[in-house]
């Protein structure tokens, strides 16, 4: 798996150096970082998986035995919310429920991608992986997103396994060493009824920067006996009878496709048609399913829509809906239309007055600005911390400007305001390279868990903590961030 045992490479005296040494050294030697990463706070440019520069912390994140069980019996539900939105779309588009609904979900979509999402052979076909982003705060977990076509998936596996001889007595790592690369396996062979399936990971060019952590995972997998390879679309071989590649000399038919490229993206992808027509065919197996209509988060705001709460009962019950009513922020559809007269935005306030209007909103004072605006979903700005704006870290101008922008794009791209929830402190240390020392951050940290279906299950296979220094509003991947796997009491 690219991770083992490696000489010291660090002459520091102190133990802690040494051992943080010797996990950078493993990651450098699986491709997953770089041999020498900037420790100044003020380069804070986003790795996106492509520098693979972070601090390496010293020990994992430790979650409390309170956090961990919540973690682990959050993946069901989350689940659970996947199906009830795949229902709410089609009874939507069935006149069942509001029309509305789905016409939020399939605004600035071409008519190519929202008929593969329609199509009977994905009717019911959900994503076989749930991350949600959750901020740690002083109230609990709060979900920023969810995302169900998910990087990060290799590099937790190897920073899990590189850590794995420096977690503290009385401590486990949350899913276990092995954790992500047997959940996605266990993920994968569901997908198939053949004992030795043919996996293929197919990674777009727009997606190319998460290659190596895809590499190091289409490895692993190897390894423990699921025959994989990762592949560009180019790569992908057309027949009538299937989909192939040329791998040992030979040509081999696949039987499973892992689609790590974006939908809002088919147009740049080569061979996209004949991908989607094959899983159409039913002569390949495709994960994630092409709905984009399940990749919006705009699905946080119909979850809190007043007109849809006893759909939610109906379809989640109520532990679940008051569960995830905790969980997912209040979130908005940033809709342009006029309402009536004696209508108002749900829930939506500025001042104490109720709001009729999004811009309303640019008269809010920066106190009152307590919103986060993003891109729904079908944009290249809708990952990464791309296309997100903070309000209250916005001059009143500029807030004035995302707003009327975010209207504008309504047609075609649609935005969402969402609640800003700040994380709570935590204190990490890490291993300061250049100086020889370590050295201890004041933060607020991220948690993305990694949730695999397998038989209608969601099961948690390790969490990645991402910690960020506290002038940072957003909490994301970027060189002066501390990255590190989680762990959680032994029972």
């Amino acid at each position: 798996m690219g991770i083992g045992k490696h000489p010291e490479i660090n002459d520091s005296g102190d133990p802690s150096i040494r051992r943080t040494a010797a996990i950078r050294e493993n990651l450098i030697q699986a491709g997953l970082y770089q041999s020498a990463a900037p420790e100044s706070p003020s380069e804070n440019t986003e790795t996106d998986h492509q520098n693979n520069l972070w601090r390496i912390s010293t020990t994992p994140f430790q979650l409390s035995e309170t956090e961990t069980v919540f973690l682990q019996k959050l993946g069901n539900p989350l689940l659970s919310f996947y199906e009830a939105c795949n229902q709410l779309y089609f009874e939507s588009l069935n006149g069942e429920a509001p029309s509305w609904a789905s016409d939020y979900l399939d605004r600035g979509k071409p008519e190519a991608v929202r008929e593969y999402g329609r199509m009977k052979r994905f009717k019911r076909a959900l994503p076989g992986i749930i991350r949600p982003d959750l901020i740690l705060t002083d109230e609990g977990m709060m979900a920023t997103e969810l995302d169900s076509v998910p990087g990060g998936i290799g590099q937790t596996g190897a920073l899990s396994a590189a850590f794995s001889e420096n977690v503290q007595e009385g401590r486990t790592l949350v899913g276990g060493i092995n954790g992500l690369v047997s959940g996605f396996e266990q993920m994968i062979r569901s997908h198939s009824d053949k004992q030795n399936p043919l996996l293929v990971i197919v990674v777009s060019e727009e997606s190319k920067s998460y290659r190596p952590e895809m590499g190091w995972l289409a490895k692993a997998l190897s390894e423990k006996g699921l025959a994989t390879h990762l592949v560009t679309p180019k790569e992908i071989l057309f027949t009538e009878e299937g989909l192939w590649i040329n791998a040992h000399g030979k040509r081999q038919q696949i039987d499973i496709l892992y689609r790590f490229f974006e939908l809002f993206d088919l147009k740049n992808i080569p061979k996209s048609e004949l991908i989607l027509y094959a899983a159409k065919k039913k002569r390949v197996a495709l994960t994630p399913p092409p709905k984009a209509h399940l990749e919006e988060k705009s699905l946080f705001a119909l979850f809190h829509h007043p007109s849809l709460q006893s759909f939610w009962q109906r379809h989640l019950g109520k532990e679940t809906t008051h569960l995830l009513t905790q969980v997912f922020p209040k979130t908005w559809l940033i809709d342009p239309r006029e309402v009536p007269p004696h209508a108002v935005i749900p829930g939506l306030t500025v001042g104490g007055a109720p709001v009729t209007d999004f811009r309303q909103l640019g008269e809010a004072t920066k106190k009152e600005r307590q919103f986060v605006i993003k891109p729904s979903g079908f944009s290249e700005l809708a990952w990464g911390s791309r296309g997100v704006s903070v309000g209250h870290d916005l001059s009143e101008e500029d807030w004035r400007d995302k707003i009327h922008n975010a209207l504008d794009a309504f047609s075609t791209n649609p935005y969402i305001l969402q609640t800003f929830h700040k994380g709570r402190k935590v204190t990490v240390e890490y291993a300061h390279f250049e100086e020889n020392r370590l050295k201890s951050m004041q933060g607020r940290v991220r948690l993305s868990p990694y949730y695999f279906v397998n038989k209608k299950e969601a099961r948690l296979g390790g969490v990645l903590a991402t910690i960020c220094s506290l002038e940072k509003k957003l909490i994301h991947g970027m060189v002066d961030a501390v990255m590190a796997p989680c762990t959680a009491p032994e029972p």
